[in-house]
């Protein structure tokens, strides 16, 4: 990348945000020259305060400097580093849409992979085991469908989705996960978590705004989340409260022009209140990979699924536990179990004979509180 110094000098110099950098690189055409203006010149399109700023080196630049040239200089095996700023190629698009792009955006992992089209998978940071294996599931089917699957690497929903999508069988030419973080890209965030940004390095690709040194800071992680919905096509809620920072991001999206899908839960879980708000609200309730698909066909690159193998054991409580008590279609049970088809549905009859699940419309099937 050209001229690192001076797109680290811009971004640090106090009062300028992306507004007043947009105008400037428009009207001197990078920071190079932007820095080689008089404060006489600067003044003709900015105020003297901003103009007599750009004039000095902020006193962070060369720590600064030094900390970013260091990352770029060591990574781990098979992993590749950079900063994308405004000018570069590779940087994305569709951040151009936000009314504060990040003047600079660093990427950490498989940065020559393909990343769009990408759909984000959000939700809770404590989520039901319900909610744990269908963003799973979905992770690995949508990733699986050919879609480069966005979360941010939390604890909980999002580490599911991405390492579901890890799962999928992708080509090597095509990002399967995409992580945005709010830390910078030497640190991991929840700690619990550094092996599966290991693995989406190995195999994917992690972003952030943030440079490297940059601690975990409350206000980081709302920020975050408007890269998620901007880098999306498409945002899915899996699972949230009603004061879940996924509707953060599901706002965001919807003030981008993007889809925004929830899936349902049981009325008894607060864990799905934020989903249950959201389709209220107008969004789309996805109940099966097939709803999703819907709204985003799927791509001409995707990898047939494997079949599902033959169960060791069809064990009666080892499928009643599959079910769960949220509706479940058979195909998610081939999923959970492992089993073929024929045997599931022996299995599924058994259980409905004697009493412990109900056959829904639509396919769907429930297990039955026992009151």
């Amino acid at each position: 990348m050209n001229d690192l110094h001076g797109w680290l000098r811009l971004q640090v110099t106090p009062g300028v945000g992306a507004q007043a950098a947009a105008g400037l690189l428009r009207r001197y055409g990078s920071p190079a020259a932007i820095f080689q203006q008089s404060e006489r010149e600067l003044r003709q399109c900015l105020r003297p305060e901003l103009a007599q700023a750009l004039l000095g080196e902020p006193s962070s630049l060369a720590a600064l400097e030094a900390r970013v040239t260091g990352w770029l200089s060591h990574s781990a095996p098979g992993v590749s580093h950079a900063v994308w700023t405004w000018g570069d190629e590779r940087y994305p698009q569709s951040l151009l849409a936000l009314s504060d792009p990040p003047l600079l955006l660093y990427a950490q992992g498989q940065l020559s992979q393909a990343i769009a089209p990408a759909l984000a998978l959000v939700g809770s940071r404590n989520p039901t085991p319900q909610g744990l294996e269908n963003a799973r599931a979905f992770g690995r089917h949508l990733a699986q469908a050919g879609y480069a699957i966005v979360s941010g690497l939390a604890w909980g929903i999002d580490a599911a989705t991405h390492q579901g999508a890890l799962e999928a069988t992708v080509p090597n030419d095509r990002c399967p996960t995409l992580a945005v973080v709010g830390t910078g890209l030497d640190r991991v965030y929840p700690e619990r978590n550094v092996g599966l940004a290991q693995q989406i390095a190995q195999r994917g690709l992690l972003v952030s705004e943030y440079p490297p040194g940059t601690a975990p800071m409350a206000h980081h992680f709302p920020q975050r989340n408007r890269l998620i919905a901007a880098l999306s096509s498409a945002v899915l809620v899996v699972e949230a409260s009603l004061k879940s920072g996924s509707l953060i991001t599901a706002k965001l999206a919807l003030e981008l022009g993007r889809e925004v899908m929830a899936i349902p839960g049981s009325i008894h879980s607060a864990q799905a209140r934020g989903c249950h708000a959201l389709i209220r609200q107008g969004a789309k309730l996805v109940e099966s990979m097939e709803d999703v698909l819907e709204e985003l066909a799927p791509m001409p690159h995707a990898v047939p699924s494997a079949p599902a193998k033959e169960p060791q054991a069809a064990s009666p409580s080892v499928l009643l536990s599959a079910v769960g008590f949220d509706p479940v279609t058979i195909e998610v049970l081939a999923q959970r179990t492992e089993w073929a088809i024929p045997a599931l549905q022996a299995g599924l009859l058994s259980l409905e004979l004697t009493g412990e699940v109900a056959r829904l419309p639509g396919g769907f099937f429930q297990r039955l509180h026992r009151l």
